[in-house]
């Protein structure tokens, strides 16, 4: 496998593997051991989908020593996580809505690990085998809350606020790629994934030792220094080596 997507055409949602614009779709279960259709589907009135709809999306704090270092906040010891509501979604090519016009809202660029198996107790060594594959996100914040509430959940759990996609690239080293973020075509944030303070297989074992993942679960990864603002108008773009753009508008 490769590119993987979920694409819907009427009332029929399928996952299929991208090869040059081209859907062909899997038969059996995406995570387990499918096979694709040797013909192309055709691609009139197909829809793309977010990548996968997972039971739960854990997102991860200050995982970037930039990012903590111009939030003023110090390095966690051990990786920070908390819970983003799944409705909060948006597919590429989806509009992020402002839920309140007069907060400062902010752009975060992610990357975002995809599992493929049930994992609970696994260790970091063995945690590549229960990974799905890789993809883009973005953790839209409201820091208007954020900064007046202890708990980040609904500072960014609202409708619209985790842009994910468009495909789940899985033949991929997460650990040695370029990932940036474009507004109004403006790099805003531009690092690597290696340096991530946790890489992505230590964060798949913390987070098992704690909570059972299933697959189609999301974790991000946590985002690079340069996060800023976001107003209506914007277009939005995260760039990140090897997988295709995520670009969405905001509302």
């Amino acid at each position: 496998m490769a590119a993987i997507g979920r694409f819907q055409r009427g009332d029929d949602v399928f996952y299929a593997k991208v090869v040059e614009g081209e859907l062909f779709r899997v038969i059996g279960d995406v995570f387990g051991s499918p096979s694709f259709e040797r013909t192309p589907t055709p691609t009139k009135g197909v829809k793309t989908l977010t990548p996968v709809n997972p039971s739960k999306i854990v997102a991860v704090g200050l995982n970037y020593a930039e990012h903590a270092r111009e939030t003023g906040k110090p390095l966690p010891k051990e990786p920070l996580i908390w819970f983003k509501a799944p409705t909060s979604i948006l597919p590429d090519g989806g509009k992020i809505e402002l839920p309140f016009p007069d907060h400062h809202v902010e752009h975060e660029a992610e990357l975002a690990i995809v599992i493929g198996r049930r994992v609970r107790n696994v260790t970091p060594n063995a945690a590549s085998r229960y990974i799905f594959g890789y993809t883009a996100a973005q953790d839209i914040s409201d820091r208007t809350i954020q900064r007046a509430e202890s708990q980040w959940a609904r500072a960014k759990s609202f409708d619209t606020f985790t842009p994910l996609g468009p495909y789940v690239e899985t033949k991929i080293n997460p650990h040695d790629l370029t990932i940036q973020l474009f507004q109004n075509g403006q790099l805003r944030q531009n690092s690597h994934t290696g340096q991530l303070v946790h890489n992505c297989f230590d964060l798949v074992s913390f987070i098992s030792f704690n909570l059972t993942l299933l697959p189609g679960d999301v974790i991000l990864t946590g985002t690079p220094s340069g996060v800023g603002p976001i107003t209506s108008g914007d277009k939005l773009e995260v760039r990140i080596q090897g997988l295709a753009p995520l670009l969405n508008s905001v509302k």
